[in-house]
């Protein structure tokens, strides 16, 4: 099981960050490790001062392939749910400031959370309206209609570089509004439905 996951992936959030607008997806890995599923706590590592949520939806991979051709690619996922993309923003910036790699500040142990799946015909595919509160605030609102890749680009592209296998994991990237998280926080993720009704899927809390 791979995790892949899109960097840049919102206008708005490139541009907090101070980062270009990206050409193709920005891509990078995080390792199984990684994965902290069933609203477990995050417990906050003691390498960072500044460790960062991004929320995203994650796509789930249900068939394996590779090269596939953009009118395929809607069949290559089934499945989406909520995930936190969470990275130390201090140890990310001194990689940067290095030209080296920062999977340091992005793999980390506990670092991609993950709720449960969502069956695609629950949801509006192509709209799909998701949030996060922090400590009961609504800090990030999101729709994929205004991803700069859209799921079906995001496939195609990564399955150039990667196969892609059953139960592969795609993170899509994150919308405006990322920041910092203390010990005592509590993270809650959204979803909105088709019908309209939104549903409470994802919990974190910092300890």
């Amino acid at each position: 099981m791979k995790i892949i996951c899109i960097g840049r992936n919102y206008t708005e959030h490139a541009k907090e960050l101070n980062n270009e607008v990206p050409e193709q997806p920005v891509v990078f890995m995080k390792p199984p490790s990684a994965l902290l599923i069933n609203n477990k706590p995050f417990y906050y590592p003691d390498f960072s001062q500044d460790i960062h949520f991004e929320l995203e939806i994650v796509l789930r991979i249900c068939k394996n392939g590779r090269h596939v051709q953009p009118e395929f690619a809607p069949d290559y996922y089934d499945q989406v749910a909520l995930g936190i993309d969470f990275t130390a923003r201090d140890l990310q910036a001194e990689c940067k400031k290095k030209g080296l790699p920062w999977e340091i500040a992005k793999g980390f142990d506990g670092s991609a959370v993950l709720s449960d799946f969502v069956p695609l015909g629950k949801l509006n595919r192509n709209a799909i309206e998701f949030k996060l509160r922090k400590n009961n605030e609504v800090v990030q609102q999101g729709n994929t209609a205004d991803m700069l890749f859209s799921f079906e680009d995001i496939i195609v592209y990564v399955s150039k570089f990667f196969k892609l296998q059953m139960g592969d994991l795609i993170y899509t990237g994150t919308p405006a509004g990322v920041g910092p998280v203390q010990i005592g926080d509590k993270l809650e993720g959204f979803l909105t439905f088709a019908d309209g009704k939104t549903e409470h899927l994802l919990t974190c809390d910092i300890r």
